[in-house]
C-alpha cells in the first residue's frame, strides 16, 4: 500500500499535492493503526518533544525504564525493543506512519511495558503521531527551528502543542491491570513552558534549575523538581534533587537538564529513585551526541545544528572535559541545504566566532542547494577572524586535526552519528564523522 500511494504521488501536480497532502498523511496513519490493531493501547507510551536534547532524553529514559520493565524506543539515532537495538538509517526521526504502528505492534508482541518516542514537529504536521494513545507528553525546550517548513515560530510551537492536545483527547488505558493517568512534564526553565501547561491532564509536573522564577514562566502552581549544585567532575557531572545526589558520566550542564527531564518523567511513572540513579550512573551517552572520539587532543563529534545547541556544546568544551580546559578550540561546522532554516547559517558562524580560536567551514548535507553558497552564508557570521572554507568535509577535518596540539580541542558538529551525507537529487553518500576522524588521526600519525 505504501509503495502504491508513493507511485500515485509522483503523478499528482504540486498544487494539488499540497492541497491533498493532509488527507494523504492522515490516511497513512489511519490505515497503519487499523492494520496493526492500535498497538499503543497496550503499553505505556511516552512522547518527548522539543528543539534540542530530545534524543538524549529518550535514550536516558529508555535506560531507566529498561530496569523497571521491558522497554522500546524510537529516536533519530536508533530503534530498540528490549535488548535488540538497530541504527536508524532513515535520516528522519519519525519514519512513515506504517513504520510507527508496525514498530509498536512488535513492541507489544515482545511484551514491552513501556515505549518512548521522540516526537518531531514535522512528524506531527504529517500526522505520523495520529492514532497513538500517549500517556505522558514531555516538553524539553523550544527555540527557532524549521521556520521555513512551518512558516513562523508560532506555527512551529503550535505543532509541538498538538502532542499535548492529543494526549488529553485520548481515553485512559489499563496496562497490566493498572489505570494509566495522563501526565504532562515541562521544562519550567523554558520561556515557552506556559504554552504546554494549560491542558487538562491528570497531572502536570515541572522541572527547573534553582535560580528560575517559575511562576512567571508557568502561570500557575505545579509540582516541581528543582535541580541544584551542578558540579563538573573528572568523569562526568554531578547534581542533586531534594537532597538526592545524582552522577552522570557525560559532560555539559545541558545534559544535566536532559537527565532531570528523564528523572521527572520517571517520577511521574512512579519509578523508584534507586533504579533512576543506577540507570543514569551507567549511562555513557548517545552515539554522535558529544561523543569523545579521541582524548589527546580532545576530539568531539556532535549533532548540534541549531544555534542554541552549538552554544551549549562549545560552552561545555570550553569549561573543560575530563577536568581539562583546552588551550585552543578548533571547530569544523557547516549547515544543511535544501532551503532548511537559512536564517540560522550566519548565526552558527557568529557562535563559532565567539567561542572558537580557529574555524573550518565545510559541506554538510547540501541536498539540491549549492554547498559553496551555504558555506558562504555561515561565514557571514564570522567577523573577528578569517574562517577556512573547505568544500571537502574530510579535508576540513584533516586540516583541523593538523592545526592542533595535545592540549587543544577539535569539535566536529552538524552530523553526529548520521550514516549519510545527502547531496543533489536526494542521493545519499555513505558517511560517518566519527570514522573519518579516526581514519584521519591514524593517517596523520601525529598523536
Amino acid at each position: 500500500m505504501e509503495k502504491f500511494l508513493s507511485k500515485i504521488k509522483k503523478f499528482v501536480p504540486p498544487l494539488m499535492l499540497e492541497f491533498l497532502s493532509p488527507a494523504y498523511h492522515w490516511l497513512y496513519s489511519f490505515l497503519g493503526a487499523i492494520i496493526y490493531r492500535f498497538p499503543s493501547n497496550h503499553l505505556i507510551l511516552i512522547g518527548v518533544t522539543g528543539t534540542n536534547g530530545k534524543t538524549t532524553v529518550v535514550h536516558m529514559l529508555s535506560s531507566i525504564l529498561s530496569l523497571a520493565g521491558k522497554t522500546a524506543h524510537i529516536s533519530s539515532v536508533s530503534f530498540k525493543i528490549g535488548d535488540e537495538e538497530e541504527t536508524n538509517y532513515y535520516k528522519m526521526t519519525m519514519p512513515g506512519r506504517f513504520f510507527l504502528q508496525k514498530f509498536l505492534r512488535r513492541a507489544v508482541d515482545a511484551r514491552c511495558k513501556y515505549a518512548v518516542i521522540e516526537v518531531t514537529s514535522e512528524g506531527i504536521k504529517q500526522f505520523r503521531s495520529n492514532f497513538l494513545n500517549f500517556d505522558v507528553a514531555a516538553f524539553i525546550n523550544l527555540s527557532r527551528e524549521h521556520i521555513e517548513r512551518h512558516g513562523s515560530f508560532e506555527n512551529y510551537r503550535r505543532a509541538k502543542q498538538k502532542l499535548f492536545k492529543q494526549l488529553i483527547s485520548q481515553p485512559h488505558k489499563i496496562v497490566r491491570g493498572k489505570k494509566i493517568f495522563k501526565t504532562i512534564v515541562v521544562n519550567a526553565n523554558d520561556k515557552n513552558a506556559e504554552n504546554f501547561t494549560h491542558y487538562n491532564a491528570d497531572e502536570i509536573l515541572g522541572f527547573a534549575g534553582e535560580n528560575i522564577i517559575v511562576r512567571n514562566r508557568i502561570g500557575k502552581p505545579i509540582p516541581l523538581l528543582i535541580y541544584r549544585g551542578v558540579k563538573s567532575m573528572k568523569q562526568g557531572v554531578g547534581f542533586s534533587i531534594d537532597n538526592n545526589v545524582y552522577f552522570l558520566p557525560v559532560f555539559g550542564e545541558f545534559n544535566v537538564q536532559n537527565a532531570v527531564a528523564a528523572i521527572a518523567i520517571s517520577h511521574a511513572l512512579q519509578i523508584k529513585k534507586d533504579i533512576v540513579k543506577k540507570a543514569l550512573e551507567n549511562f555513557h551517552g548517545v552515539s554522535g551526541r558529544m561523543e569523545v572520539v579521541h582524548q589527546k587532543p580532545l576530539v568531539l563529534v556532535d549533532y548540534a545544528h541549531t544555534p542554541e545547541a552549538l552554544k551549549n556544546l562549545y560552552s561545555a568544551v570550553k569549561l573543560g572535559i575530563y577536568n581539562q580546559r583546552p588551550r585552543k578550540l578548533v571547530c569544523v561546522l557547516g549547515s544543511a541545504g535544501g532551503g532548511r532554516d537559512k536564517w540560522k547559517r550566519p548565526e552558527l558562524g557568529k557562535i563559532a566566532d565567539k567561542f572558537c580560536d580557529t574555524i573550518f567551514i565545510t559541506n554538510e548535507d547540501p541536498y539540491d542547494e549549492g554547498p559553496k553558497s551555504i558555506m558562504d552564508d555561515v561565514a557571514k557570521g564570522v567577523k573577528s577572524k578569517k574562517p577556512h572554507l573547505i568544500l571537502d568535509r574530510r579535508m576540513a577535518i584533516r586540516r583541523a586535526l593538523m592545526s592542533v596540539q595535545y592540549d587543544d580541542a577539535v569539535v566536529v558538529s552538524g552530523k553526529g552519528s548520521e550514516p549519510w551525507m545527502v547531496i543533489s537529487d536526494n542521493k545519499k553518500i555513505s558517511w560517518d564523522d566519527r570514522k573519518v576522524v579516526r581514519d584521519e588521526i591514524k593517517k596523520l600519525n601525529k598523536f
